[in-house]
């Protein structure tokens, strides 16, 4: 028994002795992956660029001062007709589709009495196809830019169809706002170097174009589930939002054509040279215009968003005296900014809503464009209507609400 103790007390002490050697030897070194900061060198590079910019004295814009006017300053001022909520359409120039697919989403509302929420950016991927294949068909000589007219969102529609939002954003993974400023110059890059050597191959180019356009877009899908069946883009828009394009007109102002006929409306982002505006006098426009929101109708609607009047930081937009008074605006006024050119077609919106004030309309516009999301009713302005009267140019509107105007043509 002694020798057992002794032989265990041996064996401890080894073990022990050789845990005790083993646990002195040096670890191996590791390394990791750390951001590299060096937060003084920051500053000295800010501070330093900052001191060696050119000093620029900040220029102001001249706008109406608004501070003593009483005008309108929350939505909740408004009767509000259904509409799906305010999306920026971040840089890039597609207010025409913003506002015209709210239009559509209203317009689906009001006849189906449901809410759905589409894709902005299936219609902006197959305008710019349409567009190079224009620009081909016409040997460079069709204007391509990155606007358009409400009525193009028809006319895609009708050829292509519609998906719903959530199958097709238009945005890359991790994308968080639309930017379409690189895509386009690649794109217009491209035309021109196919208008210099004459490569008007239609095939060619539109196969190029759409490469350029999946890889800053995503490609649109051929088909997608819904509701358990599986859809195409026509399918969607022919059996579920059931709007017919053909059912909407578009309705303008202006002398330099004649009244009570379908004419053309001279503007670039008119690019296909669309024959189909009604035109009618100014009185006639407006009393058209009021009388259809009051109805409960919503308007998609476009013109020109650069006036002294156009108050972005209290979200009005009006006509100041010192431009014109109220009285003196009528179809004279209308055509001479136009013809000159401080009127033009610069912006798409979506008549959501209105007040009457002083025995005036103010209406309350859904806005796409970044001004709208800077201020206090995110994604929404305030038109007093002297403002529609004197600068934005045409609507869009559902043939039901217009038919007795509709009836005066030839």
């Amino acid at each position: 028994m002694k020798r057992f103790y002794s032989g265990l007390i041996i064996f401890l002490f080894v073990f022990i002795l050789t845990f005790e050697v083993q646990s002195q030897e040096p670890k191996p070194d590791k390394g990791v992956f750390i951001e590299y900061k060096n937060e003084f060198w920051d500053t000295i590079k800010k501070v330093s660029d900052e001191f060696n910019k050119p000093k620029k004295e900040e220029k102001k814009t001249f706008k109406l001062d608004v501070s003593n006017l009483d005008i309108p300053k929350s939505t909740n001022e408004f009767k509000i007709f259904k509409h799906t909520p305010p999306l920026s359409q971040g840089w890039t120039g597609t207010c025409w589709c913003f506002s015209t697919t709210s239009f559509l989403e209203s317009e689906y509302s009001r006849m189906q009495n449901k809410e759905l929420k589409l894709s902005e950016m299936n219609t902006v991927y197959w305008e710019y196809v349409e567009k190079a294949r224009r620009f081909v068909r016409e040997r460079g000589n069709s204007h391509f830019g990155e606007g358009s007219q409400a009525n193009a969102v028809l006319r895609i529609w009708k050829q292509y169809g519609c998906v719903p939002e959530n199958e097709y954003t238009g945005l890359l993974p991790d994308q968080k706002y639309y930017d379409h400023h690189l895509m386009f110059d690649e794109i217009d890059k491209y035309l021109q170097s196919v208008k210099s050597n004459n490569a008007w191959n239609e095939d060619v180019v539109l196969t190029t174009v759409k490469n350029i356009l999946n890889h800053y877009m995503g490609e649109p899908p051929n088909d997608f589930p819904f509701q358990g069946a599986k859809m195409t883009a026509k399918d969607f828009l022919d059996n579920i939002v059931k709007i017919n394009p053909d059912d909407y007109v578009d309705i303008m102002s202006l002398m330099e054509k004649p009244y009570w006929q379908q004419v053309e409306y001279e503007v670039p982002d008119n690019w296909w040279h669309s024959k189909v505006y009604y035109n009618v006098p100014l009185e006639d426009y407006m009393k058209t215009l009021k009388e259809v929101v009051k109805k409960g109708y919503s308007v998609a609607i476009g013109g020109d968003v650069s006036e002294a009047g156009y108050v972005s930081p209290s979200e009005i937009a009006m006509i100041p005296s010192f431009d014109i008074p109220s009285d003196n605006i009528n179809e004279d006024a209308r055509q001479f900014r136009f013809s000159n050119g401080t009127t033009t077609d610069d912006h798409g919106i979506h008549i959501v809503g209105y007040k009457e004030k002083a025995g005036k309309m103010w209406f309350l516009i859904k806005d796409s464009g970044s001004g709208a999301q800077s201020h206090t009713n995110k994604g929404y302005y305030f038109y007093h209507e002297d403002y529609i009267k004197l600068k934005m140019m045409s609507f869009t509107i559902h043939r039901s609400a217009v038919e007795e105007l509709l009836k005066k043509f030839k």
